[in-house]
């Protein structure tokens, strides 16, 4: 078989989807960056839901090759460390000021989402289709219903939140418990569906009355 160029995979629908995952993702971390969080949780989301897109566009393709699914499944797994490993740090560095103690807690999220990726790559999905550690795309949506707190009690208190529940997040990321394919079952798509729409409408009412 003749081997394929590298932007000829850009083609494939489930890259595509990936891709504009990855394009909600920079705009994630770029406004982290300049302190527009409301923006910030609408990218995470949609990566999210862009994530479950790709793998669900991908099983129902005809003709895709052993090749495209391996460069599909690489592609996916490099993006996940972007969406679900550095933008959380950067939100948590962000939200911290950039203060040298935020540093540790950043640490910790990043080694916890490549621990997990590498392991899931090595070994898959266990017994009864379960992940071993809390899958990483949980982090973003758990993270997104937290900030909902923003504004809601003191910047202080917030601060600990963040910081404990990332924490809290990477350490059930690399953790023994065994958590569900939750974007195998199509009734959690619906819900993701919901959920990416209804997070949408809350932080663009937040987008509108930003003076």
């Amino acid at each position: 078989m003749k081997q394929k160029t590298m932007l000829s995979y850009v083609r494939d629908l489930p890259n595509l989807l990936s891709l504009a995952g990855l394009a909600c993702t920079v705009l994630a971390i770029y406004f982290s960056i300049t302190g527009l969080y409301a923006a910030a949780m609408i990218g995470m989301v949609w990566a999210v839901a862009f994530d479950w897109a790709d793998g669900l566009v991908a099983r129902k393709l005809k003709g895709r090759t052993s090749t495209d699914a391996k460069f599909g499944g690489q592609l996916d797994v490099l993006i996940d460390i972007v969406s679900y490993g550095v933008t959380p740090a950067i939100l948590l560095l962000s939200y911290g000021q950039f203060e040298p103690v935020f540093l540790i807690g950043a640490f910790i999220m990043m080694a916890a989402a490549a621990i997990r990726l590498s392991y899931f790559s090595t070994y898959g999905l266990g017994e009864g289709a379960k992940y071993t550690g809390l899958a990483l795309d949980n982090n973003s949506l758990i993270l997104v219903f937290i900030f909902l707190l923003h504004g809601a009690v003191s910047h202080d208190m917030f601060t600990i939140i963040l910081y404990v529940g990332g924490v809290t997040l990477a350490i059930l990321n690399v953790s023994e418990i065994k958590t569900p394919k939750l974007s195998g079952n199509p009734r959690n798509v619906y819900l993701l569906g919901a959920y990416t729409l209804g997070m949408t409408v809350i932080y663009g009412v937040q987008l509108i009355q930003v003076p």
